[in-house]
């Protein structure tokens, strides 16, 4: 049994949705769990409709029908007017705008998950019937009924007794299509997996199923020593062990998330990174076997990052109870920290503002601390580094900081 997982850049139109079962039929599949993530940038569009709904905003009939047009634009060029298919997107949005019409409970997170995943269920639904409408037999899996989670709205925690139990009843034969990121908690209501929650609800079908190999198709050839939209000629990494694929994610990489990557690697399923436009590229294997392989070094850039150097009012040490003080603020303000250095007087870090939080925390930290700090800064990280590749990335800018370790150099 298969598990391929489709994100929503590879079924973004029409021709994506053909790509599927081209490559179910080039790659002879006849027993598979696909898991599919929302069509192109329709989790955004469906965060427009969240944001307009709980504005109250004149807009929100527009958007909706955006999402419609959408959808409406790839069914009409892969079926005859009249198919069924037609009706069944109807009658999802009509369920999406039942919610919005009923619902009263206020809270962001629930009503974010309620309102999010129509877009797997919408993007499952089209591929499902195209495959059929090709004569390729495959079924729709509701993916609520099978991943049971918490009631940890947006950030939800899988129940894997109860999970296990429910993918176990799947029969091990046939094609069958169901929604990367979803799941259900104990009142029946959708819930979502957090951050890269399509990869990680492949992972766990193929755990729970016993596959031996998970297959993540993407618009790149596999995984890369560097991002290309900032390196030149950067190089296809054709094995990488699960450890390396953690630390390249852990220093912001964006190779696979570690939830991902941990119950893979606790069955020992091999994980397979491929382009879905050149199928004859075996890509990137990811295994516990797997050594990096060529040996080249790897850079992370990391971008619009703040450089801070805090130190004490009084000239005292920078020691461990102002260092507490400090990442409790970080804390509180939700800024990430992703290079720190102590000396005698001063600590210097760099962080990342997300949630656009730092005027408010230097307001607060400068009571108590002496402050300077650099914005728009760049972060490099690079892992199996030599002498040529840092000299590289030193060449691109004045150097505010460096640290080196026998497997890492951060700049």
């Amino acid at each position: 049994m298969k598990v391929y997982k489709f994100g929503g850049a590879s079924v973004k139109d029409a021709d994506g949705v053909r790509n599927v079962a081209h490559i179910l039929r080039t790659e002879s599949v006849k027993d598979a769990m696909i898991v599919v993530s929302a069509m192109g940038k329709m989790t955004n569009a469906m965060e427009g409709i969240l944001d307009s709904y709980l504005r109250r905003d004149v807009d929100l009939a527009y958007r909706i029908n955006q999402v419609n047009w959408y959808h409406l634009d790839i069914i009409s060029a892969l079926f005859p007017k009249g198919h069924d298919i037609f009706m069944d997107l109807d009658l999802i949005m009509g369920q999406l705008s039942g919610f919005l019409s009923t619902n009263r409970r206020k809270k962001y997170d629930f009503v974010y998950d309620q309102v999010v995943g129509f877009g797997e269920l919408l993007s499952t639904k089209i591929i499902a019937t195209y495959l059929e409408f090709e004569g390729i037999t495959c079924t729709w899996l509701d993916v609520r009924d099978y991943v049971k989670t918490s009631s940890h709205y947006r950030e939800a925690k899988v129940d894997w007794h109860k999970t296990n139990q429910r993918i176990a009843r799947i029969e091990k034969r046939g094609i069958y299509i169901t929604q990367g990121f979803l799941g259900c908690d104990t009142k029946g209501k959708t819930t979502t997996l957090g951050r890269e929650g399509s990869d990680y609800s492949a992972a766990i079908f193929a755990y729970c199923m016993g596959t031996s190999e998970l297959t993540i198709w993407k618009d790149v050839d596999g995984v890369l020593n560097a991002d290309p939209r900032h390196f030149e000629k950067a190089v296809l990494l054709n094995k990488i062990s699960y450890n390396e694929s953690l630390e390249m994610a852990f220093y912001g990489a964006s190779v696979i998330h570690p939830k991902t990557i941990k119950p893979l690697e606790n069955k020992g399923i091999r994980l397979r990174v491929r382009s879905f436009v050149n199928l004859e590229n075996p890509g990137t294997l990811i295994s516990n076997e797997a050594i990096l392989e060529p040996e080249v070094p790897c850079f992370i850039l990391k971008q619009e990052q703040i450089f801070l150097s805090i130190s004490a009012k009084d000239f005292s040490f920078m020691v461990e109870h102002n260092l507490s003080d400090i990442f409790k603020t970080f804390h509180q303000y939700k800024l990430k920290v992703n290079l720190i250095q102590n000396s005698a007087l001063s600590f210097s870090v760099c962080i990342e503002d997300k949630y656009q939080n730092f005027d408010q925390f230097l307001n607060d930290i400068s009571r108590d601390f002496r402050v300077s700090f650099n914005k728009d800064i760049k972060l490099y990280t690079i892992r199996h580094a030599n002498a040529e590749a840092v000299s590289f990335v030193e060449s691109k800018g004045r150097v505010l900081l460096k640290q080196m370790t026998d497997e890492v150099v951060q700049i």
